[in-house]
C-alpha cells in the first residue's frame, strides 16, 4: 500500500510538472503568435498617395495626400515646381468617403473638406479593382479625361 501511495504521489507530481510546463509553453506560443499576428496584419490607419499632377503655368504639382481612415482627417501637400520661389501649400481638414465611382459601384470617392462649402471641396477616387491609383476628380465627381496624369499612387 505504501508503494502504491508513493507511486501515486510521483504520478501526480509528474503530471502537475508536465502540466505546468505545457501551460508555459502554450502561453509562450500563444503570446508569440498574437504578437506576430498583430504586427503582420495590423491595418494601416494612414494612407499616403503621391504623384505629380499637371500644372498650367509650372513644371508640375508634386502632391502628397495623407488620409487618416480612422479619424477621417486629411493633409494635402502641394509643391508647385518650377516657380520662383516654389509655391508650397498645405491643406488639412476632414474627409468623408462615398461609395461608387462612375460605373464602379464598389469604387470609393474621398471628399476632402466635406463639411465646408462645395467650392472648397476636393474629390479624389479610385476604382475597386485598383485602389492603389487615386484619381483627381472634377466637381461632378468624375475622373478627369485627359492625356495628362491626374492621379496619385499609393505609397506602400
Amino acid at each position: 500500500m505504501k508503494k502504491v501511495f508513493i507511486l501515486a504521489c510521483i504520478v501526480i507530481l509528474s503530471a502537475s510538472c508536465n502540466s505546468k510546463n505545457n501551460k508555459d509553453e502554450n502561453t509562450a506560443v500563444s503570446t508569440d503568435s498574437i504578437a506576430a499576428h498583430e504586427n503582420s496584419e495590423a491595418p494601416e490607419t494612414i494612407l499616403v498617395y503621391e504623384g505629380t499632377l499637371p500644372c498650367a503655368d509650372c513644371e508640375g504639382i508634386e502632391t502628397v495626400l495623407k488620409i487618416d481612415i480612422v479619424d477621417n482627417k486629411f493633409e494635402l501637400s502641394s509643391v508647385y515646381k518650377g516657380k520662383s520661389p516654389e509655391k508650397n501649400l498645405v491643406q488639412k481638414g476632414n474627409v468623408n468617403t462615398e461609395r461608387g465611382l462612375e460605373k464602379d459601384q464598389d469604387g470609393t470617392i474621398y471628399v476632402l473638406n466635406w463639411n465646408k462649402p462645395e467650392t472648397e471641396q476636393v474629390y479624389y477616387g479610385y476604382y475597386s479593382n485598383n485602389p492603389e491609383k487615386l484619381f483627381l476628380l472634377d466637381k461632378d465627381r468624375k475622373v478627369i479625361k485627359s492625356k495628362l496624369n491626374y492621379f496619385l499612387e499609393l505609397n506602400e
